[in-house]
């Protein structure tokens, strides 16, 4: 079995989550007969990098050796990094099969010119800064992780993990991603087009009430969710309820209520063949076009094209 020599490219302040991809390497090593992968982390000047956690991590300093594959990671605060580090991704791109980033490392890829109109991801925290800084970047901020040709880009911090998977999974298959993914305790690798964000995260309410009625209404899509009755789970009145829930949510109940189900619809749109219509009876639109109207409003893009999407990158991987 070939080797695939794996460098991954740091620098002072790097976010040190993005090392959890090398995990994922380790693994589909002890998976297989023969090593798989060799893995490098590599920095302009060699020796100790300290990382955004503060300690330090030794890595061997830029070289003209050939990789197979080259990933930059991200950092915390997005920041302009050594130029030595555009030219070494620049001269990587051509001599490597592939090359991406994790997390914010996207912004140095483009930074590199390596991402002009080419589709990639980044942490949807930056993703509006990254698109107002290369507007010709292809950016879709809602992916897990994106293959653009010999470019791989994924979304924030623990989506390297995912972008890690796929790269194993195109090299040795998916029954060896499967089991990296199940020693790691980690789903099999998310759809790149899963959303990068939880709705309920998103809402983060303060009291118990809140949370206990938001719960009940996550796993209880398909019945009545009116403010009446959710008011009734929370013990309050409807008026209380909605003036409690905007003030710890930001959003009104209708809204959070729609954004949940907007989310589920989605997940069941990218997991699997299930016909429209029945999802949106599953989650409690009760019909297609009240979905399609949510995903417009959500998205900017109706359930047949995210379903389409989701089907592209499945095949692309």
């Amino acid at each position: 079995m070939t080797k695939r020599h794996i460098g991954i490219v740091l620098f002072p302040g790097f976010q040190v989550l993005n090392l959890a991809a090398t995990t994922v390497f380790e693994f589909a090593n002890l998976a297989v007969e023969e090593p798989a992968y060799r893995v490098s982390l590599l920095s302009e000047s060699g020796g100790g990098i300290a990382s955004s956690a503060g300690f330090s991590v030794e890595t061997v300093a830029f070289s003209a050796e050939p990789f197979d594959t080259v990933l930059v990671v991200g950092n915390n605060y997005v920041e302009p990094v050594p130029p030595g580090v555009i030219m070494f991704l620049q001269a990587a791109a051509l001599r490597s099969r592939r090359i991406g980033s994790t997390c914010t490392g996207s912004f140095i890829l483009a930074e590199a010119g390596l991402l002009d109109g080419r589709r990639a991801t980044t942490h949807w925290y930056h993703a509006r800064a990254f698109q107002r800084a290369f507007p010709k970047v292809k950016v879709e901020e809602d992916r897990i992780f994106i293959i653009d040709g010999s470019i791989w880009t994924s979304a924030g911090m623990t989506s390297c993990i995912d972008l890690a998977l796929a790269l194993v999974e195109k090299d040795l298959g998916s029954e060896i991603a499967k089991s990296v993914a199940k020693k790691l305790v980690v789903n099999h690798r998310r759809a790149g087009g899963q959303s990068q964000y939880s709705a309920l995260l998103d809402l983060d309410p303060k009291s118990d009430r809140i949370q206990t009625c938001l719960a009940y209404a996550k796993a209880n899509l398909a019945k009545d969710l009116s403010v009446e009755h959710l008011a009734e789970i929370a013990h309050l009145s409807p008026r209380q309820f909605s003036r409690i829930f905007q003030a710890e949510t930001g959003q009104s109940p209708a809204k959070a209520i729609e954004n949940l189900r907007v989310e589920a619809a989605r997940l069941m749109l990218e997991h699997g063949r299930i016909p429209i219509d029945t999802i949106a009876q599953d989650v409690g639109f009760g019909d297609r076009e009240r979905m399609r109207r949510a995903f417009l409003r959500a998205f900017g893009q109706p359930p047949r094209f995210m379903q389409r999407v989701a089907k592209a990158a499945a095949v692309a991987v």
